[in-house]
């Protein structure tokens, strides 16, 4: 068993309970205290952190400090820099001219950000297209569920074609999935998007033709559509050719505060600021003016996550314990495709969707190939068991529509919306009102016909 096994074996499950406190302020207190979560929020953030950080050096000293070390420069930072470098770029392209958010052109271009987060990742996908189609219905009243669709699609289902598509993907590839192996899930994406995109056509309609009495007008001339700021194209190329590069070279590794980095990782991370600060510079003003562009989504994310991944290290550690750990009921109840599917979604929903399908992944090849070295039992697992990896890929990249929190561009998009003007629902308003009565019965459709 390794240190981390060891460690997530002897903690408590009450050792959660910072995290749960973290999740249930950002669900609440917008509500309780819209006031004072926006001037504090990076307030209750930290004193969740402390809350867990304190009592788990007190008690493991070492060994916690390596924990809390280690998530923060191999996780945190480098999440946050790419989403940094992504949300820069992406903010620099400005699609101009005359958009009028119609229901048919709004499933249009939630189709277009479906595809594209295949290639782009979610991230970069949801930063392309989110402004786009806010200014294409500003005229708009009712305008909460075209966002709250925009995160079922574009931030999340999107992305589960190719392994730029979302962390967990490019998890599997790192440990030998092939890279097109993805394609496979193909038919459960146009499912998926086939529903949502009638589902929301019909939506949407409704909401249009109540709004315009059926007669949506255009106030002033029309003018034809242009992109403006092609000169962060390039650049956002260079984003995923950074990511992609990470992936196949592995170069020497470098401590940091006692963490092995990989040289790969901190290229990858070097590029990636320095393509957004030239994105910067490059980037007229009045581009990012016209995208009404500000830094409080990304500041908002970086804050909010901050405490999420400090206080997420006891979860992540009992489900790396395995069977050996306190959620070895969990694990040991995970059996058919279909418990693999929902078992990693309903995690991925709340915690993050990468280790969760790492360790899911880990618990086929034990189940499946035990003592068969990893670069074998992958092909094996690949070529014999298709339908169990399929299973955790899917229930991963997902079901992180399910919440704000399951993917990290749900919440960046969120706070986006609410800038523009829109009302977008609380945390428990977006699951009740749209999770609820539109993902989970989708879920249940894609179990039935595919797990």
């Amino acid at each position: 068993m390794s240190a981390d096994q060891a460690l997530g074996a002897t903690l408590p499950l009450w050792s959660i309970l910072p995290f749960a406190g973290t999740l249930l302020s950002i669900a609440l207190m917008p509500l309780l205290a819209p006031h004072v979560w926006h001037r504090h929020y990076p307030k209750f953030s930290a004193a969740w952190a402390i809350v867990f950080a304190v009592p788990f050096l007190f008690a493991h000293k070492g060994e916690a400090w390596h924990e809390i070390v280690h998530i923060y420069v191999a996780d945190y930072v480098p999440f946050i820099i790419l989403l940094w470098g992504l949300f820069t770029v992406a903010g620099g392209i400005v699609l101009g001219g005359t958009l009028h958010g119609t229901p048919s052109l709004n499933t249009g271009m939630l189709l277009l950000g479906t595809v594209i987060a295949s290639l782009a990742g979610t991230t970069g996908a949801a930063m392309l297209m989110v402004r786009p189609i806010l200014r294409a219905n500003a005229w708009r009243k009712h305008r909460a569920h075209i966002m709250v669709f925009f995160i079922f699609l574009v931030a999340n289902i999107g992305g589960s074609l190719t392994p730029l598509g979302d962390p967990p993907l490019f998890l599997g590839f790192l440990h030998g999935v092939p890279f097109f192996w993805t394609l496979h899930l193909l038919p459960h994406m146009a499912v998926a998007a086939a529903v949502l995109l009638g589902l929301f056509y019909i939506i949407d309609r409704r909401h249009a033709h109540r709004e315009t009495k059926g007669t949506p007008a255009i106030d002033g001339p029309r003018e034809p559509l242009r992109v403006e700021g092609l000169q962060n194209v390039p650049l956002l190329l260079g984003i995923l050719g950074a990511v992609l590069l990470s992936g196949l070279w592995h170069g020497p590794s470098v401590s940091i505060l006692g963490v092995a980095i990989g040289v790969e990782s901190l290229v990858r991370d070097a590029l990636i600021l320095a393509l957004g600060g030239l994105s910067i510079v490059l980037t007229p003003r009045r581009l990012r003016e016209a995208n009404a562009f500000s830094w409080e989504p990304i500041r908002e994310v970086a804050y909010l996550f901050a405490g999420i991944f400090m206080t997420i290290i006891p979860a992540l550690l009992m489900l790396r314990a395995g069977e050996g750990g306190p959620m070895a009921w969990l694990v040991r109840a995970v059996h058919s495709p279909a418990q693999f599917f929902w078992v990693t979604g309903t995690l991925s929903s709340f915690l993050d969707n990468a280790p969760t399908y790492l360790t899911f992944f880990n618990t086929l090849l034990g189940r499946h190939y035990a003592g068969v070295p990893e670069s074998q039992a992958v092909l094996r697992l690949v070529a014999e068991q298709k339908t169990y990896l399929e299973a955790i890929a899917v229930g991963a990249v997902f079901m992180g529509a399910n919440t704000y929190i399951g993917n990290a561009p749900n919440l960046m998009v969120k706070s986006i919306a609410e800038e523009a003007g829109v009302g977008m629902p609380s945390f428990f308003g977006y699951v009740l009102r749209f999770t609820v009565p539109i993902l989970l019965p989708l879920f249940l459709l894609i179990g039935v016909l595919f797990f």
